[in-house]
Formats: C-alpha cells, sequence, structure tokens
C-alpha cells in the first residue's frame, strides 16, 4: 500500500496516522520528515531527487508513506506515481493555492493556476500576464523576484505567501503603486511560498462563474469591424483574421507579436485566446486604438510604441508573428527572433514571393492561400447581393517544436 499525505502544518488526521505507524518506508522532504511521527524501524527516505524517491518507492516491499505539500494531487506527487503504474491512496491537506487565496482574501474559483517547478518561466509568466487573476507555484530560480516585476508593471497587485502553516508563515504584499520593495529588490522570499497576482479592475467584486480557472474560449471570435475602434477601416478583414488566427494558434503561455497592429484587432483577438500579445505600431493615434480596443474586450495588451524593427529589440521573444504592416526588412527582423510561426496578411502579389523566400531560407515550411470574400448586402427592393471586399494573401511559415516534456514535481 502507498499512502500520499498532504500537509499544511496542522495535525495529521487518524487515517494518515495509522497509515505512518503502519509504514515500513516514509519519503519526504526533510521539513516534512521533521513534522510526523517516523515509526524508529521504518526507512527514512529524504525526497531531494523525486526520480531517485521514486525509485525507492517502486522497489519497496511493505507499506510506503509519501509526504507532499499541501494537496498532493494538484502539481504534485500523485501524477508523478501513477507515471509510474502506481495507485496511492491520497490523503489530502489543504492546498497551499487555497491557504494562499486565503490569506490575500480573495476567491480563487475564476483564478488560473500555474507551476514554474520543472518548466521554463517564459511560458508560466506570458499566462500570467494574460489572465486577471493568477496563482503561481514559484520554485527555486523562477521565484517572486522572476514574475513579479512583470506583473507590477502590467498594473497587477501581488500577493506572495510564504511557508504556508508554518510558525514562519508570512505575507508580502507588493503593489505597482509603492514603488519597488525591498523584498522584491533582494529575492529575500522563503520557499516554498506562493505568488498571487490580479488586476484590481477585474478581479475584485466579480460574478461568479460556472468554470474554474481559464475562461476558456472566447465567446465568438474573427469579430466583425464595427467591434473595433479603426481609421478608415484600416482594420484586418473579419474572414482574414479567422485564417490568420487559425495560423498563430494563440492560447495561454505564448506570447504573441502584432507588427504593424493598426486598430489591434488581431492583437486583441489573441489576447481573448489567453495568449501574451505584444503590439508594435509606430502611429501614436493608431496606439491609442489599440489601447482602448482591449479595453472594451477585457484583455491586456502591451502597446510598444515607435517604428519596427527598431522596437522589436528588447521585447520577449515571441511563439508566433502577425506581419500586418512593414516590409521585408520587418519581416526578417521578426524572423531572427525565432518564432515558431509567423503569419503575414499582404495586400500586393508583388510581397509574397519575397517573404516566401524568407521564411523558407530561415527553415519555415510555407504555405499560402489567397482570400476573397464577397458579402451579403441588402437591395431596396428586399432581395441581397454580393459586394466583393478587396483580396488579401496569408503566407505562413511554421517550424517544428523544440524541447521535451516538464519534469514532474512536489508541490500541491
Amino acid at each position: 500500500m502507498i499512502t500520499v499525505v498532504g500537509r499544511d502544518g496542522g495535525p495529521l488526521p487518524p487515517r494518515a496516522l495509522a497509515a505512518l505507524a503502519a509504514a515500513s518506508c516514509v519519503v519526504g522532504a526533510p521539513r516534512h520528515l521533521d513534522s510526523v511521527p517516523v515509526p524508529g524501524g521504518a526507512r527514512r527516505v529524504e525526497l531531494r531527487n523525486l526520480g531517485r524517491a521514486l525509485d525507492e518507492v517502486a522497489a519497496a516491499t511493505g507499506d510506503v508513506v509519501v509526504l507532499a505539500s499541501g494537496d498532493p494531487g494538484l502539481f504534485g506527487v500523485v501524477r508523478a506515481l501513477r507515471e509510474r503504474g502506481l495507485r496511492p491512496r491520497v490523503i489530502p491537506a489543504v492546498s497551499s493555492v487555497a491557504l494562499a487565496f486565503a490569506a490575500a482574501g480573495l476567491p480563487w474559483d475564476d483564478a488560473l493556476v500555474l507551476s514554474a517547478h520543472g518548466r521554463a518561466a517564459g511560458p508560466v509568466l506570458a499566462a500570467a500576464l494574460a489572465h486577471p487573476k493568477v496563482a503561481v507555484l514559484t520554485a527555486p530560480g523562477s521565484g517572486p523576484e522572476r514574475f513579479a516585476p512583470d506583473l507590477l508593471a502590467a498594473g497587477r497587485e501581488v500577493v506572495v505567501a510564504e511557508r504556508l502553516g508554518a510558525p514562519d508563515e508570512r505575507v508580502v504584499r507588493l503593489s505597482p503603486r509603492a514603488g519597488r520593495s525591498p523584498a522584491l529588490s533582494a529575492g529575500e522570499f522563503a520557499q516554498p511560498n506562493v505568488l498571487i497576482a490580479y488586476d484590481p479592475a477585474r478581479a475584485a467584486g466579480e460574478r461568479a462563474g460556472w468554470l474554474a480557472g481559464h475562461q476558456g474560449a472566447p465567446d465568438g471570435w474573427a469579430l466583425g469591424e464595427d467591434a473595433f475602434e479603426h481609421r478608415d477601416s484600416m482594420i484586418t478583414k473579419a474572414e482574414v483574421r479567422a485564417v490568420v488566427l487559425a495560423r498563430l494558434g494563440p492560447r495561454p503561455g505564448t506570447v504573441v507579436w502584432d507588427v504593424g497592429a493598426g486598430s489591434g484587432s488581431v492583437a486583441v483577438e489573441c489576447a481573448r485566446f489567453g495568449a501574451r500579445v505584444i503590439a508594435f505600431e509606430r502611429d501614436a493615434g493608431q496606439c491609442a486604438r489599440i489601447r482602448a480596443n482591449a479595453v472594451r474586450h477585457g484583455v491586456h495588451v502591451e502597446v510598444v510604441p515607435g517604428p519596427a524593427p527598431a522596437a522589436l529589440d528588447g521585447a520577449p521573444a515571441p511563439d508566433a508573428v502577425f506581419l500586418g504592416g512593414g516590409g521585408e526588412e520587418v519581416a526578417a527582423a521578426a524572423v531572427r527572433h525565432g518564432p515558431r510561426r509567423v503569419v503575414a496578411a499582404l495586400a500586393s502579389l508583388d510581397r509574397v514571393a519575397p517573404l516566401r523566400a524568407l521564411l523558407a531560407g530561415a527553415g519555415y515550411a510555407v504555405e499560402g492561400t489567397q482570400l476573397q470574400a464577397s458579402r451579403l448586402a441588402g437591395l431596396p427592393n428586399g432581395s441581397v447581393r454580393l459586394v466583393a471586399a478587396n483580396p488579401v494573401f496569408v503566407v505562413w511559415g511554421e517550424r517544428a517544436p523544440e524541447g521535451g516534456a516538464p519534469s514532474a514535481e512536489e508541490n500541491g
């Protein structure tokens, strides 16, 4: 029998005490092992390397107890055990996420829960910036000092809950209005900790929903042009936007660049799918429209004013790039930043071949299509006719993804 026991600093329930009393092997972090009555004859295994600890669990001949933080079914050791073909009994404690939101005095059924354990920090930060309320299970090397500066710059309130349930538990509140925190500057946060970030404009007094976590796909996309403020019809048309969104693949954890964003219709729609979106636009009036359209649709879009390609330097590396404006120099600069996907909407045929050659030369598999939509329009006699829009060439390139699967971790 393998029993996983969650620890939250409180007393052990009778079932957990009985499992410990019968155990021939007890596995856990040193702080957890020191907090429970390990039987004198039981083997004590410190959980410093997850793979080796799981080897010990799989090889054990008697009953085993695995100690874990909080709820071990939430980004915890239960998944890793089941991946080994083991079927544990689980006695959970209160999750660290629940304790952190309780300390912050916030509901969390609408929060996105993210883990930085064994994962690249970039996608975690991208998802955190795109969602109005998140909890991040941090890790050494990917602690609050990695995420909080960008979240504060985006206007988020940040709460760091350290060592929840321990005698030295501490809750640190950071605000974009209070300047840089000494604790943040020094990186002085005790492990383990949970970071909460929320947009006060969208996360206070919200109505209860029915879907926990991410809000899911937006209620309709490829919105009509009248859903956005725009100048003189300078906007990517809905039919074109539908194909562009399909090829960009925006989703939580991805960074999408909209280069030459214009009114920001593509940027806003990508943000509605949960991507972190950065819109580059040289025209000040259009930058204002992008911000207004983002507010109108309740999403966060980072606007970088100034001409490309210079404006691209220093921005977070993109997973996907939409080229809504700019010439070959801008396209080449965007490709050098290494996105997996590049999509362009071109009004003139003579721009297709150079872009196709650029993408193919950079190792992309290139495809494209011409789109020409004819929309229904009413006639005075009550019948309808077709009104043709100008043709647009959509060209896209995609490279194979890099990297493998993230490692498992123990952090409930």
